[in-house]
């Protein structure tokens, strides 16, 4: 496995795998990740406070006091250029509401046009792919996920929104992803969803977690209206939308 190593000051490096990217790319960082917590886990490796996971790379911040800086990058840098397990981790299976009709969907007749698709066939492929989910970040609870269908993949927006409203669904280059928040933006939003993505009170803040998987579901603008209130008064939890592990 071909990596590179990053040096950030004297207590973080990064380990990128350039040739690597989109779903192998992510699976890659994780089965490096679950390796270096499991020789933590096991006391071969210490000094490692923090991982920092990316697309294609991790960071390592590590506790100068207690960690041999050099050593920890020969050990983890070994272990980034084996054979890695890309098949473990998180299974889960999100299958989530999404309603791609009017205002809910701003960008999507644009998306169609620009890919010389109807809406409806935009909206079929869209829906019909399982996602893996790559990492979380930009914001809390944003998953980052792909590949999406090579004819549904554009750069962001050269002019992103100021606003855009949370459970936006949106696509840019080879990923989809929904707004957790109401925030700045720049991808083309084709859907909304009506589940939450973060809540500070649960167990586990993040809704998704990297491993995972998510498939959309397309509901009508009554049934998201539906789904909000029962979200809302609590006849339905988030949680109801997580499968087996496979499509129901």
């Amino acid at each position: 496995m071909d990596i590179r190593v990053l040096t950030l000051g004297d207590s973080a490096f990064t380990i990128e795998f350039p040739k690597l990217k989109g779903a192998i790319g992510a699976r890659s960082v994780r089965a490096l990740r679950s390796c270096i917590e499991q020789e933590i886990d096991e006391g071969r490796l210490s000094g490692v406070f923090d991982i920092i996971s990316a697309s294609r790379s991790l960071t390592v911040c590590l506790n100068p006091d207690v960690a041999n800086y050099s050593d920890v990058v020969e050990s983890i840098s070994v272990l980034a250029k084996k054979p890695l397990n890309n098949e473990g981790g998180d299974k889960s299976l999100w299958v989530l509401p999404a309603c791609y009709e009017g205002d809910l969907a701003p960008d999507l007749s644009d998306v169609a046009r620009r890919s010389g698709l109807s809406v409806e066939d935009v909206v079929s492929i869209h829906s019909s792919a399982i996602y893996d989910i790559f990492l979380i970040g930009f914001l809390p609870g944003f998953a980052f996920m792909g590949e999406i269908d090579p004819r549904l993949q554009f750069p962001r927006r050269t002019s992103p929104r100021i606003r855009v409203p949370a459970g936006s669904v949106g696509i840019a280059n080879e990923q989809t992803a929904v707004y957790p928040w109401e925030s700045p933006g720049g991808w083309h939003l084709i859907a909304r969803c009506p589940v939450p993505f973060f809540d500070s009170a649960w167990a586990q803040p993040s809704l998704l977690s990297p491993g995972g998987a998510v498939k959309f579901r397309p509901i009508s603008a009554e049934e998201y209206d539906d789904v909000t209130a029962d979200l809302s008064a609590g006849r339905i939890s988030p949680q109801s939308f997580l499968t087996n592990g496979e499509e129901s």
